[in-house]
């Protein structure tokens, strides 16, 4: 029995937040192993990074098509790659891992097209390989919970949902010439790298996706107005939404709004009660049932659903947040790798992860929502 996995990363320098993250939450349960690499662009970079993990040299690569051909090689190649750099190399790295065989677990925003997706997604399926898009926050305990919750009836019918992603830390570059802007993660506002959505394409989809994972509703259409500030991209975005069973509802994903850090919040409201989850809080879950008080449901507590009690990590009480959310996907990730290594079905539940779909509808969400705008926040239908 295969109890471990080799994993490789693109992108993820010592310099970088996200990497770390990822290779933390993938070391959370003891069953991966980072045997190779290729950590930037910058030859001094890379190899620096290689030689802190102690990765042999001859797998600290040049390129993501050199390591992805060179590890498909080896008998003991990865099993799997995390990519995690700009979103303008997602779609071409990716490719490269999947022809060669390779499971692929990437950075959201998935790429820039849908064709590019879709394409991605028929690759997956031909090589007979799994993957995945880091929508982090379907990781987190109580999203799980209200997930459950829902899947249950315990609300009712879904009628109306309200999200926001509200942050501040690009509102110095409202109106700025580019000398002057904020130099945070600077490559989300340029649209050779970022695509075509910075807002939205960046936080924007998270809302997109936590909202379909607690729901499993798919939106219909959207009616977009996106604000750009000067800016060759979008600093804030109000968004009308339609799903495809008749709710509505309003997403909100800001850079510019004072006073918030990083303030996703989702409330679903159902027929028969309502649920509200707060990221900057994410060990409580807010349930109001109709004609009855509100209810906060803890996590780590007996009464919570069986995916919630799976997924718990530390006793109540104890905050666990996006390390441990991170290390959920990755747990969920591995435990399927390693069930098709060892020659075992793969079950429904076996899938809790963000799948290729996922990824593929985020783009789409955002081709429509900068469509909309376009056109003065016209309804634009997503097919």
């Amino acid at each position: 029995m295969v109890k471990k996995l080799n994993y490789g990363m693109v992108g993820g320098s010592l310099s970088a937040f996200i990497g770390a993250v990822h290779r933390i939450g993938a070391s959370f349960d003891g069953k991966t192993h980072l045997v190779a690499g290729c950590f930037s662009p910058n030859e001094k970079s890379n190899r620096e990074c290689g030689e802190y993990f102690e990765l042999d040299p001859e797998r600290v690569y040049a390129s993501y098509t050199e390591m992805a051909e060179k590890e498909a090689a080896r008998e003991d190649g990865i099993d799997f790659v995390t990519i995690s750099i700009p979103n303008n190399h997602h779609y071409e790295a990716a490719k490269a891992f999947l022809v060669n065989k390779i499971h692929v677990l990437c950075e959201k925003p998935l790429c820039f097209t849908v064709g590019e997706a879709e394409e991605l997604k028929k690759l997956a399926e031909e090589n007979h390989v799994l993957f995945c898009v880091n929508y982090s926050y379907s990781g987190t305990n109580m999203v799980k919970e209200a997930r459950e919750l829902i899947q249950k009836g315990m609300i009712g019918e879904v009628i109306n949902v309200n999200a926001e992603y509200l942050q501040e830390y690009l509102v110095d570059d409202i109106g700025q010439s580019e000398e002057k802007m904020v130099k945070l993660s600077s490559w989300r506002k340029d649209p050779e790298v970022a695509g075509i959505s910075n807002c939205v394409g960046d936080i924007g989809t998270h809302i997109e996706h936590t909202v379909a994972y607690m729901t499993g509703l798919k939106l219909k259409r959207v009616a977009a107005k996106l604000d750009y500030f000067g800016q060759p991209l979008d600093l804030n975005a109000n968004i009308l939404v339609e799903f495809e069973n008749g709710a509505h509802g309003v997403f909100c994903s800001s850079q510019v709004c004072v006073g918030h850090m990083n303030g996703l919040v989702v409330r679903i409201f159902g027929t028969e009660g309502a649920i509200e989850w707060v990221q900057e809080n994410p060990n409580i879950l807010s349930v109001t049932f109709k004609g009855q008080p509100t209810q906060i449901y803890n996590r780590g507590m007996g009464y919570v659903g069986t995916r919630s009690q799976e997924t718990n990590r530390l006793p109540s009480g104890h905050p666990e947040g996006v390390y441990e959310a991170f290390a959920n996907i990755y747990r969920a990730w591995v435990e399927a790798i390693l069930k098709l290594k060892n020659n075992e079905a793969l079950t429904e539940a076996d899938m809790d992860f963000p799948s290729i779909d996922a990824g593929i509808e985020g783009v789409k969400f955002i081709t429509a929502c900068v469509e909309s705008s376009k056109l003065d926040a016209q309804w634009i239908t997503i097919n």
